[in-house]
């Protein structure tokens, strides 16, 4: 019977723990927004403002989104979106239209883009255009619905707007901004960038059709604040379907947050990027060691995950090199330090790495110049070193003039961590690093 009952209860931890990880997967992956954007009031009272002046009152408005990348963009705007389309009278009227200019790379494919995404391909069939303004006044015309008072408001969001500005004489930008400021129907246009300087790219008669409107996300998140973040990403809702598994998780994650090795974890990566991004995909690691015989986050797992999130990947590279290649990048850097940083080939390091062997090397077989030549070009194809000229010049390999892509702490870990590496090659290696 006590078999049953502990087999009974095995299976009710692994379904919490099953449920645990879709809950938080979804909120970590962007599948599920939050309520509201946390920091982020003002900016989201005057985006939702806007949009509802386009939308109710059919104002037509342009706006930038400006701000570093995981700074919440794109979930500012979803979040205000699904506040406004919560509206009956919004909800049927208002169309919305997605570009991204790492999609839409030309006028042509972004008007092509809009006419799909407005459902109006049978109404454009094969009329011919003689301009790009032509055809979008067309499909804006065609969204009418009797008079001018009726037209449906459509809003044009774009991902990536900086892209845009490189397009042939920004045609798609004018239009669209000529459209919003005429009144020729309701139309928000909404532009989502990276760059501070955007409105240094754009031409003049773009930017004078510009509102000048920015919405600007730069985090003032203090630690504190960081640490609250941490705490109600990971927690579970109220709904939870098992109330107490649910309570011993969210004051397991209370507790957590008051640990000393944690909160060293968290200032880091906080010090480091202050973005829900990078936090996320953290938390996403940590989730990842959470199982049946484990139901529970703990620090360990913090710490783990942020070992794997900051992982150097050539570091990591390093470890699955040979002896004879490790020693042919520590040549490299005695190379680059003789030479002043000046590029090498392979002749010159195979000629220092002979040195190493006649002088100090009693553990280092005295290998075949075809077999240094394989792994030389092993180091090529990991890409740890690359040619100055990009490979174009036809000149011997031998002396194909290369850098070297790797700094001395990664080389000097890589070391420490080698397995049976010998003495003398880290001594050599000190002497080159050190």
């Amino acid at each position: 019977m006590s078999k049953r009952k502990s087999r009974e209860a095995h299976l009710a931890v692994g379904d919490c723990v099953a449920q645990v990880q879709r809950i938080l997967r979804e909120r970590f992956c962007h599948q599920r927004l939050p309520d509201r954007p946390v920091g982020l009031e003002s900016q989201y009272k005057h985006l939702l403002e806007l949009l509802r002046r386009t939308a109710v009152h059919g104002e037509s408005n342009s706006v930038l989104i400006v701000g570093p990348r995981g700074a919440g963009k794109t979930m500012l705007l979803r979040c205000a979106l699904r506040e406004l389309l919560e509206l009956q009278e919004v909800k049927q009227n208002v169309l919305q239209v997605h570009l991204s200019g790492l999609l839409q790379t030309d006028d042509r494919i972004a008007l092509k883009e809009i006419t799909r995404q407005l459902h109006l391909e049978n109404v454009v069939g094969d009329k011919v255009f003689g301009s790009f303004a032509e055809n979008l006044v067309f499909l804006l015309e065609a969204l009418k619905r009797g008079d001018k008072s009726s037209s449906r408001p459509v809003f044009f969001i774009l991902e990536e707007f900086d892209l845009f500005a490189h397009h042939k004489n920004q045609t798609l930008l004018y239009n669209l901004l000529d459209v919003s400021q005429s009144a020729q129907a309701p139309v928000a246009v909404v532009g989502l960038t990276c760059r501070l300087d955007v409105l240094e790219l754009l031409e003049k008669r773009v930017k004078s059709r510009f509102s000048h409107r920015q919405i600007h996300l730069l985090s003032c998140m203090s630690f504190c604040q960081y640490l609250d973040a941490f705490r109600s990403e990971l927690a579970l809702p109220d709904d939870f379907p098992d109330s107490k598994f649910s309570q011993e998780w969210n004051l397991n994650v209370s507790e957590l947050c008051e640990e000393k090795s944690v909160q060293e974890i968290l200032q880091k990566h906080f010090n480091s990027c202050k973005d829900f991004r990078s936090l996320h995909l953290l938390l996403l690691l940590a989730l990842t060691r959470v199982s049946v015989s484990n139901p529970t986050l703990r620090a360990v797992d913090i710490l783990e995950a942020s070992r794997m999130s900051s992982a150097d990947s050539k570091a990591n590279i390093l470890h699955g090199l040979s002896v004879l290649e490790l020693c042919l990048i520590i040549a490299m850097k005695h190379l680059n330090d003789i030479y002043e940083g000046e590029p090498f080939n392979f002749q010159m390091v195979h000629n220092e790495f002979k040195k190493f062997i006649q002088r100090k090397s009693h553990s280092i077989h005295n290998f075949e110049k075809p077999v240094v030549i394989k792994a030389f070009e092993h180091l090529l194809q990991l890409e740890l070193i690359r040619p100055v000229d990009g490979g174009v010049c036809k000149v011997q390999r031998e002396y194909q003039l290369m850098r070297l892509m790797l700094d001395h702490t990664q080389v000097m870990e890589a070391l420490q961590r080698y397995p049976q590496c010998p003495t003398d090659v880290k001594q050599w290696a000190i002497s080159a690093f050190g």
